[in-house]
């Protein structure tokens, strides 16, 4: 099994928001949508956004909304 894990990370490294997924699809548009949210103010204060996969539930951030 493959989860998408969408991750917005503030500048001290801090997960500000995250969503996890079964559907590429779906993470490719919320990695899209996460990055547009970003101003450029933030990009230059050190604010990140990352899609990544992991193969378990249990490698999913606790604060994730996970959506199946």
């Amino acid at each position: 099994m493959t989860i998408w894990v969408n991750e917005q990370i503030d500048p001290s490294g801090l997960v500000y928001a995250c969503i996890a997924c079964c559907d590429e699809q779906k993470a490719q548009e919320c990695y899209q949508s996460f990055l547009a949210d970003l101003n450029e103010e933030q990009k230059q204060a050190g604010w990140q956004v990352n899609l990544r996969t992991v193969s378990s539930w249990d490698e999913v951030p606790v604060s994730a909304l996970k959506l199946s």
